[in-house]
Parts: C-alpha cells; sequence; structure tokens
C-alpha cells in the first residue's frame, strides 16, 4: 500500500505554492498525497495529480486586515488575532481530515495554529512548515518583526532583549491564553511561549536558506533549512513575453490584500519611460493606475518564472514568496515592506547584498527609480543567494527529512494514525 501523506494549509496560495514542489517530489516518490487547502486552489492542485479538498470556509472566511496596524506590535497582534480564531475551526477540520484520509505523515501550515495542536494531539509522524522565516528565538538573530539587522556584541544583546519584550513578549501577553486554549481543546498543556509552540513538532521545514537567511547556529536538528521553493501552476507564456526588447522589470503586489497599490503607482509614474519593460501584477487589488505609459503592462495575474528569465530587477512588496522567487532566479530586488513579514524580508535582502529597501513611508517615483538603477548593480548578491537556496536541496531534501521521520516514528511501516484519528473526537485528544 502506498503511504498516505496529509498536508494542510492556511488560506494563503503564498504558503500553498512553496509547498507544492514538495508535495509533487513526495508524489513522484510512490505517496498518496492529499491537500487541504483554499477551496479556490483545489481544482488547481488536482490538475497536477495530488488529491484536495477544500479547508472548512469558516477559515477563509476570518480574513487578515493587519494592514490597517500602526506598527509592528499592532500588526503582529492582528495576525495573532486572526490565526488563533482560525485555530479553533483549523484544529476540527485537520482531525476530520486525518479521519478520512488516514495518513502516515501529516505536514501542517506553521499559520494553522490550531491544527498544529491537533496533529500533536494526534502523534506519529508530523511536520510543521514555514514558506517564511519563522520567529524562532536565536542568539544570533533579531527578535522578528520590526526588521533589524543582526548587531552582534553585548549591545546587540541588550538590544535584542528589550525589542524582544518590546515586540513579540507585548503581543504575547494578549494572545498566549487563546494559544492555551487551542491546546486545551486537544488535551494539551500550555507552553511558555509561541517559541515553545513552534519548537513542538518534531520537524519544522523552513523554506529558506543561507545567505538570504542569517546564520541560525542555535535552532536545533529539528528545525531543516531547505531552500526557496519557487513555484507557479503551469502556465502558457504570453508571446509578448517572449517578443525580443528591454529587460523586464517585474513589479508584484500581495496575493492577500494589504493595500498596497501606492507601490504600483509609484512604479507606473518612476519607470515610465526608462528602458525597461515594466509588469505590474496585482492578484488582490483592482486599483485604478490611470494611463499607463507604452512600457509598462499591469495583470491581475501572470506567471513571473518567464519573466524574471529576462529580467534586471524585481520590485516587490516585501512577499517572502515573490522576493525569494526573484532571488532564487538571480534577479536583485527592490523592496517595499507594507506590513507582516516584510520588513524582516526586506532586512535579509540587503543583510544578503541582493537588493534595496525603501520604506513604505519614503516611497516615491523618483525613489523607486533611483533604487531601481542601484539595485541592477547587484546581481552577485543575488546570484549567491541563489546558489545558497540550491545548496540546502529543495524539495529533495524537504522528502528526505519527511520520509526519515516515518521510518523514525513507525519502524515497521505500519499505519501510523491507524487508532489515532478514528477514536478521536472533536473535542478533547491526547498525544
Amino acid at each position: 500500500m502506498m503511504p498516505t501523506v496529509l498536508a494542510y494549509t492556511s488560506p494563503a496560495m503564498g504558503h500553498l505554492f512553496p509547498l507544492m514542489p514538495l508535495l509533487l517530489e513526495l508524489r513522484a516518490r510512490g505517496h498518496r498525497v492529499h491537500v487541504r487547502t483554499l477551496a479556490s486552489q483545489v481544482g488547481m492542485v488536482r490538475a497536477q495529480g495530488l488529491e484536495a479538498e477544500p479547508i472548512d470556509p469558516r477559515i477563509e472566511a476570518i480574513t487578515l486586515d493587519d494592514y490597517a496596524a500602526n506598527g509592528p506590535v499592532q500588526a503582529l497582534s492582528a495576525f495573532a488575532e486572526t490565526v488563533s480564531e482560525r485555530g479553533a475551526f483549523d484544529a476540527p477540520d485537520l482531525l476530520s481530515a486525518a479521519r478520512s484520509v488516514r495518513p502516515d505523515a501529516t505536514i501542517v501550515d506553521i499559520n494553522s495554529w490550531g491544527a498544529l495542536c491537533a496533529a500533536e494531539a494526534l502523534g506519529g509522524a508530523w511536520t510543521s512548515f514555514s514558506p517564511f522565516s519563522p520567529s524562532l528565538r536565536s542568539h544570533a538573530v533579531p527578535p522578528f518583526g520590526p526588521g533589524l539587522a543582526p548587531m552582534a556584541g553585548p549591545l546587540g544583546k541588550a538590544r535584542d532583549a528589550l525589542v524582544r519584550r518590546l515586540t513579540i513578549g507585548a503581543v504575547e501577553k494578549a494572545f498566549m491564553p487563546r494559544l492555551t486554549l487551542l491546546r486545551a481543546a486537544q488535551g494539551l498543556g500550555p507552553v511558555r511561549d509561541t517559541d515553545a509552540f513552534f519548537r513542538r513538532s518534531p520537524l519544522l521545514l523552513v523554506m529558506t536558506a543561507e545567505p538570504f537567511e542569517y546564520p541560525r547556529p542555535d535552532w536545533g536538528e529539528n528545525v531543516r533549512l531547505i531552500g526557496a521553493l519557487p513555484w507557479e501552476p503551469p502556465a502558457p507564456t504570453p508571446r509578448w513575453v517572449e517578443d525580443p526588447g528591454d529587460p523586464f522589470v517585474l513589479v508584484t503586489t500581495s496575493s492577500e490584500y494589504q493595500a498596497d497599490e501606492s507601490l504600483a503607482r509609484a512604479a507606473v509614474e518612476g519607470l515610465g519611460g526608462e528602458p525597461y519593460r515594466v509588469v505590474v501584477t496585482m492578484p488582490a487589488a483592482a486599483a485604478d493606475l490611470g494611463p499607463l505609459p507604452p512600457n509598462v503592462r499591469v495583470e491581475r495575474f501572470i506567471p513571473h518564472g518567464p519573466i524574471l528569465e529576462r529580467a534586471a530587477v524585481a520590485v516587490t512588496h516585501g512577499g517572502m514568496g515573490a522576493t525569494q522567487k526573484a532571488l532564487a532566479a538571480g534577479v536583485p530586488c527592490v523592496v517595499v515592506p507594507f506590513g507582516r513579514d516584510q520588513l524582516e524580508v526586506a532586512a535579509r535582502v540587503v543583510h544578503s547584498g541582493a537588493g534595496v529597501r525603501i520604506a513604505k513611508g519614503k516611497l516615491s517615483p523618483e525613489r523607486l527609480r533611483e533604487a531601481v538603477h542601484r539595485a541592477v548593480g547587484l546581481a552577485d548578491g543575488a546570484r549567491r543567494v541563489a546558489a545558497g537556496y540550491r545548496a540546502a536541496g529543495g524539495a529533495l531534501a524537504g522528502a528526505d527529512a519527511v520520509e526519515a521521520l516515518v521510518g523514525a516514528t513507525s519502524p515497521d511501516g505500519q499505519k501510523l494514525h491507524s487508532s489515532g484519528p478514528e477514536a478521536a473526537s472533536e473535542g478533547s485528544h491526547r498525544p
């Protein structure tokens, strides 16, 4: 009988797409792969040869509005409130999927907090995955959120300790009771903080790598950095992409709405008339950008890969998926972070010498144009990042790690959840 893998994602394409190369690799190795994800993407996932069903629609109905927050602390708080509210539904949703699928291994999105609790309670071989740099504590890494650069020595340690208390520590005071309730609903005890919560997973697959990611010598062996996994649904390349002409500048806005239309407007005005073909993608926003210069094209969605093959620079909103996709292609970036993890992404782009950062409050057509000119000269840094991603192993390394976890958990090859999901009710669960 083919081993079965259940993959569970939060309602974000930016989390599903980076997971797809790993799932496709597992399928190629003979695993039966079942995915629970956004309803809009079920057909696409099935078209790739995987089984798929939608997550509970109540999860998608809880939208993320952190773009309206005032500063990183409020944004983290809004994010935590959203994912903990979703957790009340994604926990029983994962349990229902496990009863139906009877997986040998379960892969859970790091942003599906209730599902993480349910997977821990069920036990067996389970792993979490993070398509962004997780907020795990490290003496070598600044606190997650404000996008600080690493600072060595006693002064750096003092700064990081203070900032952690003022950011993550302040947010945790507000939402840790909710996380405790999510865990209690699965028969699990409380954890000290989010760091301890994310480390409950026997394996955490993180889809990035050095030199983009900061060195992390104390994260432990169960945290595996496997590099960027850029992926997008197969689609024909538009004919105009292959036409000869100036190099492209790809401009991306978020696939999950965050009021980043100003980036598109600045690109249209600032890069009009420049010696580039400018392609602006706006999958979640529908702003009127006015008359477009002859060298600018606006699309709701278009595959980025063929454009990046011919691009000089990518201008991104700081989304991990779009930014790493560009860097994996060796294309330097101009990053304008609007919120979420985007301040951290921008800091890493600068740290790795692969691009330029513009603060959202300082964005203007003139500054964006000047930043693109500077970023063109940082292609070597982008190529170093791309080499680091390749060296981390990608989907092959991730699939090896999942299979090793299954072997370590079930040496006799028996179904890991043969008695768990069927016996579990949707109220209280024990490991």
